[in-house]
């Protein structure tokens, strides 16, 4: 019976812990329309966590329904008028409302109080990685790593490149390293492109060109395809450094910016196919990485939280209709013509966005699945 209870708790804190961290993005991405909807003046008729039937809800003193949803992925805010959870304008609602009525809807609106209602939701999660990555530096300090090289893998790319132990790496073609992890951070999505490296060999500078090998390798999230040199850091040179309040939120905007960079460069690279999509995560990946996280402690899954916000935020503010972006893309168009795109010219292209959308959701669960059977 003890193997089969270790792995009912496994599953148990897998499932938790990627509720409690889908459930806290879901929440501030649709608190932040939530908040500034109401800022305006807009009537709020249901903020749901999930999707589908309501599990459990409440309703406030201003008639907005709080519910919890059967189905665990994604949420909304749907305003007075709408006729989804897309905020797709209800046309024969609107038209029966009085004028009193009507400014209490997302449409009745002014074009840059609604822009601002749905930036609001990609924005508050942006904030929110920050502040989030800043405590984490202020409380539990920055690990810090030096771009030193104290070990040279036997017949590596780095070996092959002449790399030897010692070297303090400069740069990274012409992108300056300030420590191993920015290292790893380039070499790791560049498999099979020769790198040129600055460094530092006792007081010489010196230039070497080595190209990272393709490896497929294990991670709690699943298979993981990445490139590798076979450079290698002392664990022991890790400083924890404590930065000062106002240190630390240089640190969460560094770190927030380090990750867009690096997330940015991968998708860049897909859609220049210099890389394989196949590292798109989806919830099945996600799942597993905040099951992982768990089992390192709170900071971790804390950590991860962080950085799916950061991921969400950014997700939103892509120009694909259905996403906030692509509402923010009709808002632009309606105030450079004076007047918004047709109720059917925004419905087709709401369909165009949400067959995208569900596309990508068919390819990442495929990429999550395929992960757990390849290594």
């Amino acid at each position: 019976m003890t193997p089969m209870l270790v792995s009912l708790w496994g599953a148990a804190t897998l499932i938790v812990s990627f509720l409690l961290v889908l459930g806290a993005v879901v929440f501030i991405h649709e608190f932040g329309h939530f908040f500034v909807a109401r800022r305006c003046g807009v009537k709020v008729e249901v903020f749901s966590i999930g999707m589908g039937p309501e599990i459990v809800g409440r309703t406030d003193r201003r008639g907005a329904r709080w519910r919890l949803s059967a189905i665990p992925v994604g949420g909304y805010v749907r305003f007075a008028g709408d006729r989804d959870a897309a905020s797709a304008p209800d046309g024969e609602a609107l038209a029966r409302m009085s004028p009193a009525e009507r400014r209490q809807t997302l449409p009745g609106q002014p074009v840059l109080a609604r822009a601002a209602i749905v930036a609001a939701g990609p924005i508050a999660n942006l904030v929110a990685a920050v502040l989030v990555l800043s405590a984490i530096a202020y409380f539990s300090g920055e690990r810090f790593l030096p771009p030193r090289v104290d070990d040279v893998v036997a017949g590596s790319p780095a070996a092959q490149a002449g790399f030897a132990a010692g070297d303090v790496i400069e740069s990274v073609d012409s992108r300056p390293i300030a420590s191993f992890d920015d290292i790893i951070d380039v070499v790791t999505l560049r498999p099979g492109e020769p790198l040129r490296f600055v460094i530092d060999r006792d007081g010489r500078q010196m230039t070497l060109t080595a190209t990272p090998a393709l490896t497929t390798v294990d991670t709690p999230a699943g298979a993981e395809r990445i490139g590798r040199l076979g450079l290698a850091a002392n664990p022991s040179s890790v400083q924890a450094i404590y930065p000062t309040p106002l240190g630390a939120l240089e640190a969460g905007f560094s770190e927030s910016w380090r990750i867009v960079s690096v997330t940015g460069d991968y998708l860049s690279r897909v859609v220049t196919g210099r890389s394989a999509a196949d590292q798109l995560s989806g919830p099945v990946r996600i799942a597993r990485m905040s099951g992982a996280a768990a089992a390192l402690g709170p900071v971790a899954l804390i950590k991860l939280a962080a950085i799916l916000s950061l991921s969400l935020g950014l997700m939103n503010l892509l120009p694909i209709p259905m996403l906030d972006g692509g509402h923010l893309v009709f808002f632009a168009i309606e105030a450079a013509r004076g007047r918004p795109l047709s109720e059917g010219a925004q419905a087709f292209a709401l369909r165009l966005g949400a067959a995208f959308v569900v596309a990508l959701m068919v390819f990442v669960t495929f990429n999550d699945i395929r992960s757990l059977f390849t290594g």
